[in-house]
């Protein structure tokens, strides 16, 4: 028993105290995971052409992490059979890669990777475009990966929990405006603490007032993920347990990155190695 159950475990994970803070070499360790989780979703990105299957695209994921010593985070994890999500069109998270499931073109595909490097994870997501994609649905995108980077920068020393939920959800808002359209958060998923673990606390919400949740204090590390759908996030979990679709059937897209809280800002554990790993204002 670790002591931290009933009212003072509350107390404990609200104020932060239950979050995990690595050493600077510890986040060095994550950053050669995120970069290999980087250099994954690049090569998955590469072979995602119309007429290539979600599961072609996870043996390509699974043989690039694991010629680099490394492990699938996803496979295995409370059973999920591949190495990679792979969620198509109206499918938001945790789509299960198929021989069925062949891109087309104009499909979105959002791809979730993880990966495990030395004992420490990395977590990041991309939405790629299959040849030639609506111009609504490439807004769409260009919105949530710009939520993203609005929640990374928020990812400060000092800062609460949910001013990061608050950047992602005003980020989405004045896209939507700039775009005259529907743009809804998926409101029952959000970003995680990583490490040692790929799920910890604290659970990152992706909208929400600022200034509540623990304090972010440098050594901890979060992935940023926003979902957004185009009209009402209202959600459905198909049969096979793990894919979750729009109840509308309306188009869904995810990114994703893992970062540290340092004090010299947000440093982007995910970017591509030697691409710039700190976000852009």
């Amino acid at each position: 028993m670790n002591g931290r159950g009933g009212v003072r475990g509350a107390i404990a994970r609200y104020r932060g105290r239950d979050i995990e803070l690595k050493s600077p070499a510890q986040l060095e360790a994550m950053r050669a995971a995120g970069a290999l989780v980087a250099a994954t979703l690049a090569a998955v990105t590469e072979h995602a052409k119309p007429g290539v299957s979600t599961a072609e695209l996870d043996a390509v994921a699974e043989q690039t992490i694991r010629d680099a010593d490394a492990v699938p985070s996803f496979l295995g994890y409370h059973g999920f059979p591949a190495s990679i999500c792979a969620s198509v069109n109206e499918q938001i998270v945790h789509g299960i890669p198929s021989p069925s499931q062949v891109l087309a073109d104009g499909d979105l595909l959002s791809v979730d990777c993880g990966a495990i490097l030395e004992g420490w994870h990395g977590d990041s997501a991309v939405t790629i475009a299959v040849g030639d994609v609506a111009p609504a649905d490439r807004a769409l995108s260009a919105a949530c990966r710009g939520a993203l980077d609005a929640g990374l920068l928020a990812v400060t020393a000092g800062a609460k929990l949910t001013d990061v939920s608050y950047a992602i959800q005003e980020a989405c808002a004045a896209a939507a405006r700039a775009d005259g359209a529907d743009y809804g958060i998926v409101a029952e998923y959000g970003g995680h603490g990583i490490g040692t673990s790929m799920h910890m606390d604290p659970f990152l919400p992706n909208h929400g007032d600022p200034g509540h949740g623990p304090k972010l204090r440098p050594g901890m590390a979060l992935a940023v993920e926003p979902m957004l759908v185009a009209g009402v996030p209202e959600t459905v979990e198909l049969d096979d347990g793990w894919t979750v679709v729009t109840a509308s059937g309306g188009r869904a897209v995810h990114w994703e990155h893992t970062v540290a809280v340092t004090e010299d800002g947000p440093w982007l554990l995910t970017a591509p190695a030697g691409a710039p790993d700190r976000p852009a204002r």
